[in-house]
């Protein structure tokens, strides 16, 4: 039997593998976005897994120190710590920096915590070199991204603070690199004033100094045998805080903060899937023009139909799976390149061959219908 899809192929076989590959490019690109927000999903779980707390307590009515501005006094953690069904707890600030380097400065999300605490968010699965702060004051402990190495000096506000640690794997939840420094060190970065601004408050007759006693949030891990959220409950309602337990701070993380990003992926992944559907259904097409002699030929022999649409589908499908197969080559070469995380898993992939198989059946029909429509009698013509 006559497949005119395999000698359709073998004839112009130039064209059809540029043509796949060309639409793999863009496929490729779906599996990043997918890969995007996969990555999107990790990097805003990341800073909670490392500090392990099972209850965030931020200022009342807000919704935390990732999604809006959260102010709360320092020794609240020592208030918290006497609550009953606490084992610890910690306080802990949240700012973004620009640490100087060449060509350009790094922007990070520096963390600020007590070295000395009960609760390290400093990951030891994740340091590549040096340790922890050991120290209260001038030390930091740096992502790899940033580029400096152990011992080195960073000027950072008024002050020069020494790399003890490189992490790898540490980001906040917008992807930003995570870097580590003293409580102590971060509400005096917090609230670092000019000169001319000091002495202006302190004319105006302004406590200079209260501010810095603030921190952003104060976690706590519940003793064994106590509900995070009942104890929650009972901190809100004694303690005048908005209290999240891990997996409502997990949830306003993935869900809220990045819920118009993930969106925006969703709307260029079907955009591109769509345009990759009308390139294959136009390629079809036009194949499917350049030989309709042959088809006609076909149809006047008395090849049915059927047998002619199997051949146009079967070249449509095969166009599809081998996008699919580029789509995949051209996503794992180039994903490292992109400056936040990108996950590529299995599953999407399956995914998206299931979409892409199913959008080829579709495009095949715009050659499909040519066919049912041609004319035998044109064999004969000119």
């Amino acid at each position: 039997m006559i497949n005119l899809a395999q000698k359709e192929i073998a004839h112009t076989f130039g064209k059809f593998m540029v043509t796949a590959m060309g639409v793999g490019m863009l496929l490729g690109i779906v599996l990043i976005m997918i890969g995007v927000y996969r990555g999107m999903m990790i990097d805003a779980q990341v800073l909670i897994d490392d500090i392990g707390a099972d209850l965030w307590v931020v200022q009342e009515n807000t919704m935390g120190p990732f999604a809006e501005a959260s102010r709360i006094h320092k020794d609240f953690k020592d208030t918290l710590a006497a609550f009953d069904g606490i084992e610890t707890s910690e306080a802990f600030t949240f700012q973004t920096l620009q640490l100087p380097a060449k060509p350009i400065s790094i922007r990070v999300t520096a963390v600020g915590y007590d070295p000395f605490g009960a609760i390290d968010p400093v990951n030891p699965k994740r340091l590549v070199a040096g340790s922890s702060l050991f120290h209260d004051h001038y030390q930091i402990v740096v992502s790899e991204k940033t580029g400096f190495r152990i011992g080195d000096v960073i000027p950072i506000g008024r002050d020069n603070y020494t790399v003890v640690g490189i992490t790898r794997g540490a980001v906040a939840s917008g992807g930003d690199p995570l870097v580590f420094i003293s409580l102590k060190d971060a509400q005096k970065l917090q609230f670092i004033y000019s000169n001319a601004r000091i002495r202006n408050d302190r004319a105006r007759g302004m406590n200079v100094g209260a501010d810095a006693q603030l921190v952003n949030t104060v976690v706590a891990r519940v003793r064994a045998g106590y509900d995070p959220a009942e104890v929650a409950e009972r901190i809100r309602r004694w303690k005048h805080k908005s209290v999240y337990t891990q997996d409502e701070q997990r949830t306003i993380l993935t869900k809220n903060l990045i819920k118009t990003a993930s969106r925006q992926i969703g709307m260029f992944t079907v955009i591109l899937i769509v345009v990759s559907t009308v390139i294959i259904a136009l390629i079809i097409y036009t194949m499917t023009l350049e030989k309709m002699k042959e088809i006609s030929i076909m149809k006047l022999i008395g090849i049915p139909n059927m047998m002619i649409v199997k051949m146009i589908v079967q070249e449509t499908v095969l166009m599809g799976f081998l996008a699919f197969i580029f789509a995949n080559v051209f996503a794992h070469i180039i994903y490292t390149k992109f400056p936040k995380r990108v996950v590529l898993e299995m599953p999407d992939a399956w995914m998206l061959l299931g979409i892409v198989m199913i959008a080829s059946i579709l495009a095949s029909f715009i050659g499909v219908r040519k066919v049912i429509k041609a004319d035998p009698a044109a064999a004969i013509g000119d």
